[in-house]
């Protein structure tokens, strides 16, 4: 690789002594629920092989526990017999057949297991499970040491190239190194070094029941961001163990699943954690990789070349596209599909037992169902708004060999992508417009912008086919005296404000708590700054602190004064943001409180005036409360907008509705991109 490549330093070759991988970046490991299943191995074995042939260079898998005490949930995924091992020769042998490696990641849950079995260094209850885990005994903690070492034989009997040993995150190992978990006084608990014997057991065994050229990744908690976390010290002392040990790599996990940081979601910076895995680099020998939020081969360059790692671990970006790594060796970063950290078809999907997906990539986990083929007779097909599903639909259609015209009314692509990315800590939308816009210029779509299209233009067009995505409109919630303050400019639509930036005064009050009321919050209390793109600022917000001055990284948040007093209201009696998506929703409702929004539920609205907005509670509906708003913004629900398609069906026009024209919920991106890429696969 020659050193004017923009990306030299991410795809040089990684000598492992014993092995050489083809390049800097490790595929991070997501549990999918395809691992949980053997009949699912077929499809997380098409699954890899898609991500070898996108020229990763080392693929760690979802976790595996060693024995049933390490269960996430009853019967999730284990490797622990000779034959479970046989069934993983599909996987392996797939993705060798692609040129690529792939290391199977061992993980015991500890207290985070889901289940009445579950094991830990002390009955310390965790936060985020219902069951208190069974104390083990010495032997007993001998006997998970073994299951390590046994897991880790039987990985390289199935085939895998090496393990990653996950002790970060909150996991079994984790829980032995904090004494808030860890209350012993045997040989396993009491000083560092007695809370610290048990991963250098486990990584020392592991080197015996594997032997010398084998990969062991050793999945280090480098920032704990939960109180009384590790020391700097003691992380750089169980690093320096753990290499001597025998790992080959040291990967770096930021925080426990309890802690109450936001580490991975859109609103985090990019590549906020890479200045600790710095820290860490000088002190051992074996190469460290980075992570979390590294979605843009700019970035995991700049991480490389400024010596700050040795690798990037990028997880949730490979499922948004499985050929990240190749588009950046063929100097192609504009076609890459970028993941926007959005949690909500992988993460949330993973903590529903769902099938994990992506939002910008449906195909994702779904490969062996879902399949962009050539048609065998190409249509011709209008494709009306270019929204999400519009875009999806378009570019699908036309990759596969349809003629296709895109049109729209509005001046740029996006639909309500472009108020999305307005949204401080939502800045990765514009990526997806991005791609977009590549993707259209690829495929030879035609696009038609500026242009209201009706039934008569649609029928003169003579199309086979047409895809309605016209999108949503606002609903009207129709409460007294709203339309005399509209027109005195008082009551906004959440489009006035985000879209066309009407003013905004310094008291609001916003009407419905679903995303978008979230979100129009967010973008009223922080007014021109985002913290996502400044990394100081974000860190004061959440207390994040170099782990050498505080403890686990942890310290108190200095918080901004917001930019306006808002108050955020709903009908429904129940907690504000509950239906927000399963791993976000926690932050949305933290960013909020951090900037003193009201949150209230439960509330009818009566009307509304120049002093603001007139609410009462319950059914009863006694005297109205006063909320005093200079502005009220209405974010009160969507309704589909569709009056092309009864003229159009009545014309004899084939029509199909996608996205927020066929179902107007709370404007759900992964449901409109999901929809219209399989529609447009089949047509």
């Amino acid at each position: 690789m020659t050193s004017r490549h923009p990306y030299s330093q991410l795809l040089q070759p990684l000598d492992l002594g014993f092995t050489t991988l083809r390049n800097r970046v490790l595929m991070g490991s997501m549990h999918t629920g395809l691992e949980d299943r053997q009949k699912n191995f077929p499809r997380l074995a098409a699954y890899f092989a898609e991500r070898a042939r996108g020229e990763v260079g080392l693929m760690v898998t979802g976790g595996f526990a060693p024995n049933i005490e390490g269960w996430l949930f009853p019967f999730a995924s284990k490797l622990t017999t000779h034959g479970e091992a046989r069934a993983h020769r599909q996987i392996t042998d797939a993705v060798h057949a692609e040129g690529g490696k792939i290391a199977l990641q061992i993980l015991h849950a500890g207290r985070y297991g889901y289940t009445p079995i579950s094991v830990s260094a002390s009955r310390a209850k965790s936060p985020i499970t219902p069951f208190a885990p069974r104390e083990l005994s010495s032997r007993g903690v001998e006997r998970q040491i073994r299951a390590f070492a046994r897991c880790a034989a039987l990985a390289r009997e199935a085939g895998y190239d090496g393990v990653e040993v996950m002790g970060s995150e909150g996991y079994f190992i984790n829980q032995f190194l904090v004494e808030h978990v860890n209350k012993r006084t045997d040989a396993w608990g009491g000083s560092f070094e007695k809370r610290m014997r048990l991963p250098v057991e486990i990584v020392s065994r592991v080197r015996e029941a594997v032997g010398p050229d084998f990969i062991i990744v050793y999945r280090l908690s480098i920032l704990d961001l939960i109180p009384n976390g590790q020391t700097w010290d003691e992380t750089v002392q169980l690093a320096i163990a753990i290499e001597k040990a025998g790992a080959t790599i040291i990967n770096s996990g930021i925080g426990w699943h309890e802690a109450r940081i936001p580490t991975i979601a859109t609103s985090v910076p990019r590549a906020a954690f890479a200045w600790v895995t710095h820290k860490l680099k000088d002190h051992v020998r074996v190469p460290v990789c980075t992570t979390n939020r590294i979605n843009d081969p700019a970035v995991a360059e700049q991480i490389l070349a400024s010596g700050q790692a040795d690798m990037v671990s990028m997880a949730r970006p490979l499922l948004a596209d499985a050929d990240f790594v190749k588009k950046a060796r063929e100097q192609r970063a504009d076609e890459i599909n970028t993941c926007i950290a959005c949690n909500q078809a992988c993460l949330d999907h993973t903590f529903k037992a769902k099938t994990a997906s992506c939002l910008v990539n449906p195909r994702a986990c779904h490969e062996t169902e879902l399949n962009y083929t050539p048609t065998a007779k190409a249509k011709r097909i209008a494709v009306v708004g270019a929204g999400p599903a519009g875009l999806a639909a378009a570019t699908v259609l036309a990759e596969r060999g349809h003629a296709v015209d895109l049109f729209d009314a509005a001046a740029d692509i996006g639909g309500q992508f472009n108020m999305a990315k307005r949204i401080p800590g939502k800045e990765e939308f514009h990526e997806t417009l991005r791609y977009f816009r590549r993707k259209l210029e690829l495929t030879g779509v035609g696009l038609h912008l500026n242009t209201y299209v009706d039934a008569t233009r649609l029928k003169a067009g003579d199309y086979d086919e047409v895809l309605l995505a016209t999108g949503v409109i606002p609903r009207d919630p129709k409460i007294p005296g709203q339309n005399a303050q509209q027109k005195a400019g008082r009551v906004l639509s959440y489009i006035d404000v985000l879209l066309h930036k009407k003013p905004v005064g310094q008291r609001v009050a916003v009407i419905g708590a679903g995303g978008i009321g979230f979100d129009i919050a967010e973008y009223l209390v922080n007014e021109d700054h985002s913290p996502t793109l400044d990394l100081d600022a974000w860190n004061r917000e959440w207390g994040v602190d170099d782990p050498q001055r505080s403890r686990g990284g942890l310290t108190r948040p200095e918080i901004a004064p917001p930019a306006r007093k808002v108050t955020l209201l709903q009908r429904k009696a129940e907690s504000l943001g509950k239906r927000l998506g399963k791993t976000t929703g926690w932050i949305h409702r933290a960013q909020l409180k951090m900037k003193q929004v009201e949150m209230i539920g439960g509330v009818n609205y009566e009307s509304i005036d120049e002093r603001g907005l007139f609410v009462t509670f319950g059914e009863k509906r006694e005297k109205p409360t006063l909320i005093e708003a200079d502005t009220i913004v209405l974010c009160t629900g969507q309704e589909p907008l569709r009056e092309l398609q009864g003229p159009l069906e009545a014309a004899g026009v084939k029509v199909h509705l996608i996205g927020g024209a066929d179902v107007a919920a709370e404007l759900d991106a992964k449901r409109a991109i999901n929809q219209a890429s399989r529609l447009a696969a089949t047509l």
